[in-house]
């Protein structure tokens, strides 16, 4: 830019809709350079993303919504603020003046529930440093925990990370579903274009234990 346990309503199956428009969500870009930008890359031609109506909520009860995220190798700690899509269909980021706050994306599903929960922050903003800078130091088997609204956490443990071309972004692979819960982090990487913006996002992968 860029655990636990908690009781859930059990997992039901998303609307065709939800499906598309996550299938459709395109890569995180509004990260760091000399001027913040809330451009996102387009979404996949085969389905553009105003051929699917936005989900405005997801179905996970209230109490689900995740409120912190923790990882305590980087001494990252952040309160979370719900993300949604923007009218474009892109998924939204957190603002630039908001840059050490991560946020969830609440159109997957919540930590804990069947499928990626996806946590969304800024590497560096126009006002500096901000909260993933340092994600890019995430090792395998590092312990990612995540806060509940019932003030409960789960643990996630890190299994890999990839830097991805925001032009190639692996949207099935962040936001695809999952029999199980898994979580993913995102945020901005590499070098920057000729308008200052990151070309590359940086996806951490992690599972529940």
């Amino acid at each position: 830019m860029h655990v636990r346990t908690f009781s859930h309503r059990p997992h039901r199956s998303r609307p065709a809709a939800l499906l598309a428009a996550l299938v459709t969500c395109a890569a995180l870009t509004a990260c760091a350079g000399p001027e913040p930008s809330s451009a996102t890359s387009p979404p996949a031609a085969s389905a553009p993303a105003s051929s699917a109506p936005a989900p405005t909520a997801t179905d996970e009860p209230p109490a689900s919504a995740p409120t912190e995220v923790t990882i305590p190798s980087l001494k990252i700690r952040s309160s979370l603020m719900r993300l949604g899509l923007n009218a474009d269909g892109t998924v939204e980021v957190p603002p630039a003046e908001k840059a050490m706050t991560a946020g969830w994306y609440s159109g997957g599903s919540a930590p804990g529930a069947p499928g990626p929960a996806v946590l969304i922050g800024h590497n560096d903003t126009r006002f500096g440093r901000a909260v993933f800078h340092d994600l890019k130091d995430i090792r395998k088997g590092a312990e990612v925990l995540v806060r509940g609204g019932d003030g409960k956490s789960l643990r996630f443990t890190v299994t890999g990370k990839e830097t991805v071309s925001k032009q190639a972004f692996p949207t099935e692979r962040v936001y695809g579903a999952t029999k199980g819960s898994t979580l993913r982090l995102v945020t901005c990487d590499g070098a920057f274009d000729a308008e200052g913006h990151p070309v590359d996002n940086l996806i951490v992968y992690a599972e529940p234990g």
